[in-house]
């Protein structure tokens, strides 16, 4: 990996997912794997940045319609029923990068799970010269997961940080990376935060 061509990209680390006071906080929606991750990843994105690369954070959004009330999935609606006005809106609180990770290089906001459906993840790693994707987040069966796939298909290498992403339950997280080994590199935050100090 060369620095200048490796970007950290993580998925969905928001104030609505990981705050005790958004949306999935409020709900009681959240799991210690998960709040676990911003200070994990964090001394990799400093290393990272140090070393000349790139910070990318892709956001869960809710696209507020007339009125104020989100656009929301029928699946979301049905699995997340306690969402509603003002969640992941832009500019909001919720849909905001949690503080440890602040500031990121650039902000995706997606409406999916992947941060490559319909956002300009693509156009902004193409102008910046980026072929490696260091990714992380959450969670690891949805928006990991699927970036990771759709990053396959574009020609785009990824490592996925084995510790630098949780799911709900701990054994669909397991059985997740055991899915994408055949697509991705692997590895915990300790061994990327190594390859990093290696890069030249």
């Amino acid at each position: 990996m060369i620095a200048e061509r490796t970007a950290l990209l993580t998925i969905d680390l928001q104030n609505d997912f990981l705050h005790p006071e958004g949306a999935y906080g409020r709900a009681g929606q959240t799991a210690e794997a998960i709040t676990a991750l911003p200070d994990r990843i964090a001394p990799l994105r400093d290393a990272l940045i140090a070393a000349g690369g790139t910070y990318i954070s892709a956001q869960f959004t809710l696209v507020p319609g007339r009125g104020g009330a989100p656009l929301i999935a029928e699946h979301l609606r049905r699995l997340r029923p306690f969402l509603t006005k003002g969640d992941f809106t832009p500019g909001g609180f919720g849909h905001a990068l949690v503080d440890r990770l602040q500031p990121a290089d650039f902000t995706i906001e997606k409406v999916a799970y992947s941060a490559f459906y319909q956002t300009r993840l693509e156009y902004v790693l193409r102008r910046v010269g980026i072929d490696t994707l260091i990714i992380g987040g959450i969670v690891t069966n949805g928006g990991v997961a699927s970036t990771v796939r759709d990053a396959h298909v574009r020609d785009i290498h990824t490592v996925l940080l084995s510790d630098g992403c949780a799911a709900f339950r701990e054994d669909v997280h397991d059985a997740t990376l055991a899915s994408l080994g055949s697509l991705s590199e692997i590895m915990p935050c300790d061994a990327a935060l190594k390859r990093i100090g290696e890069m030249q």
